[in-house]
């Protein structure tokens, strides 16, 4: 993280995950925030979600969506492994 906007979207990043945390966790999963800079979200899928074929739907149409809804300037997700 690079600038004091990139720590403020962490924390709302955060706040996000949170609210979607209980979802992966039903289904053996989780995910870790990497990083947050220009945009750019950086997550780990763990557990069952790092392995899971729709891994790639979570992350797109499930966290990515929220998040760009939900937090101004965040313009991807990315997974990091």
């Amino acid at each position: 993280m690079s600038t004091q906007t990139d720590r403020n979207m962490y924390d709302e990043v955060m706040e996000v995950l949170d609210k979607l945390r209980p979802f992966l966790q039903r289904d053996g999963g989780d995910c870790e925030l990497v990083d947050v800079e220009d945009g750019i979200v950086k997550l780990k899928l763990v557990g069952a979600c790092g392995s899971c074929p729709s891994s790639t739907i979570t992350l797109k149409a499930g966290i990515e969506r929220a998040l760009t809804e939900e937090v101004e300037g965040v313009v991807e997700v990315q997974q990091v492994f």
